[in-house]
């Protein structure tokens, strides 16, 4: 069977941001027979994430099964996975496949990619074990990269969970609208055209009690200097966003740091992975969120196997709101 796929071409460099030609499609063949465990998935959607660039590109996808050799899995059923490949069908050893439920999702499959997926498990898990948000005292909460995957989802649970106050950081006005119009957020800064450490102190004159941080850099800097005693910032990243050659987290400058040191801020590693108990709940959580109205999703989508390299591309430069999903097949 012959099916499409999308490697990787070449590489951007170190520092070098990468372009919807560093990907390439080619033809394969695929084996026409699923061994003992395996199954065949036809691909709906794939997730586009900043941590992949492998040389066979892959990462969290969903489908259908169309042929099944694993004892829990039949044909017909949805599954996701973490490893799937960039390709139309695939063959999948079924013990690295969820399946999943269209009901959780509203009948969205996409959202098992982003709401109701790791970006979701990632802001709410986040939150709750790191936040330390209690209702009812008045805390505020700044979120980087507001309009983005984790970001988008991060500000609404911050409200649903106590925070008073909640402030997005984006970089375009059109995001920035969004958030305080759509999403619940009650103010929100452009950081591009607008001055942020006058903007945040006029937005948050108590202070920030809570910062979800999806950027580090100058942005988290700022923010940290108007962090309050005692307050806590939640280090977002899914699987294996880090960068090896780089401390994690990456170190402050030392004025940050000792600003971090003498308010007591907390700042310590999160890895959603590590908090797989709490994915069940997470999940009925945020599905029951959705279902209630509760928490509003965003998706950027765009159709096919043959722009997956676009969409890196326009992710990695702030080109989605929410979720950057592509769909493969329907």
């Amino acid at each position: 069977m012959i099916v499409q796929r999308v490697v990787l071409n070449s590489r951007p460099g170190k520092n070098g941001n990468p372009v919807a030609e560093n990907f390439r499609m080619e033809e394969v063949n695929l084996p026409d027979n699923v061994s003992e465990g395996q199954v065949l998935v036809r691909t709906l959607y794939l997730s586009v994430d900043p941590y992949m660039l492998s040389q066979v590109v892959d990462g969290g996808g969903i489908g259908i099964i169309e042929e099944s050799k694993h004892a829990n899995l039949t044909k017909g059923d949805f599954v996701t996975s973490f490893y799937w490949p960039w390709q139309t069908k695939v063959i999948l050893d079924g013990n690295i496949c969820e399946k999943v439920d269209p009901q959780l999702a509203d009948g969205h499959l996409s959202y098992f990619l982003g709401a109701i997926g790791m970006p979701g498990l990632t802001s709410l898990i986040g939150i709750q074990e790191k936040g330390h948000i209690t209702a009812g005292s008045n805390q505020t909460m700044v979120v980087s990269g507001a309009a983005g995957a984790c970001g988008s989802l991060a500000g609404q649970i911050g409200h649903l969970l106590g925070c008073s106050r909640v402030v997005g950081i984006c970089g375009k006005q059109e995001k920035c609208l969004l958030l305080t119009s759509e999403l619940g957020f009650d103010a929100a800064i452009n950081y591009k055209k607008e001055n942020v450490p006058e903007k945040l102190h006029e937005l948050c004159p108590a202070g920030v009690d809570v910062y979800f941080d999806n950027v580090g850099g100058d942005i988290s800097d700022t923010v940290i200097s108007q962090m309050n005693q005692n307050s806590h910032i939640i280090l977002c990243g899914q699987i294996s966003q880090y960068n090896k050659d780089v401390p994690y987290p990456p170190p402050l400058p030392p004025a940050i740091e000792a600003i971090q040191k003498e308010r007591n801020i907390t700042r310590e590693r999160f890895l959603v992975l590590n908090y797989k108990d709490k994915f069940e709940p997470g999940i009925l959580q945020l599905s029951q969120w959705l279902k209630e109205g509760k928490l509003k999703i965003k998706e950027t989508m765009i159709n096919g196997l043959e722009n997956m390299g676009a969409a890196f591309q326009s992710m990695m430069t702030g080109g989605n709101t929410g979720k950057q999903i592509v769909c493969i097949s329907k």
